[in-house]
């Protein structure tokens, strides 16, 4: 059976009612970044893009997001950097590990403005919301998996119970669309 993620690979439990957030740690052994998350993540899905940070060995990441108000980093902020300062989401890693921490977007018209991008399975904490789809998944050819592997990986995928899409699920599409449908004026704000 072909291994996706390490969080994924096994299943997942659904999220815990009334669960409200928890910490995420990097993966240095001393001292390392800590990042309260003060809220329940929403759109938790695996991702195949290139830019998102992967366990060693998996071929997704699973990232979810959150209202970047509820996104604090509590330890090791001098550790931080932002990998890709060209880059929509500002992803901030630890210098020492690698850890992608969380990822923000600063450009205020952009339809995910106001959500950072996090890793739950950085948290010890069990409860937060679980994958549902898989996105990005041609993608990972891009990272150097054999596109002979494809049909595989988006078998395994449904398996899990995690639609497989090229792009984002549709209704973040159809949120993307309408916040630039709204802004063009051709939908009432």
């Amino acid at each position: 059976m072909i291994k996706l993620h390490p969080a994924i690979d096994n299943g997942f439990p659904p999220a815990k009612p009334g669960f409200s957030g928890g910490t995420l740690k990097c993966h240095c052994a001393t001292n390392p970044v800590t990042v309260e998350v003060g809220a329940q993540t929403a759109h938790n899905h695996a991702c195949g893009c290139t830019k998102c940070w992967k366990p060693e060995g998996a071929i997704f990441s699973q990232i979810a997001v959150v209202d970047r108000n509820k996104v604090k980093v509590t330890s090791g902020e001098e550790k931080l950097y932002v990998v890709d300062p060209s880059a929509t989401i500002q992803r901030h890693a630890c210098k020492e590990c690698g850890v992608h921490m969380f990822g923000r977007i600063e450009n205020t018209g952009h339809p995910f403005y106001g959500l950072d991008f996090v890793h739950t399975e950085l948290s010890d904490q069990d409860g937060w919301s679980p994958p549902e789809f898989a996105a990005f998944v041609s993608s990972v050819i891009e990272s150097g998996v054999s596109p002979d592997k494809m049909p595989e990986i988006r078998a395994r995928l449904k398996e899990l119970g995690l639609q497989p899409y090229d792009a984002l699920s549709p209704a973040l599409m159809d949120a993307i669309a309408t916040h630039i449908a709204k802004q063009s004026g051709v939908l009432a704000a």
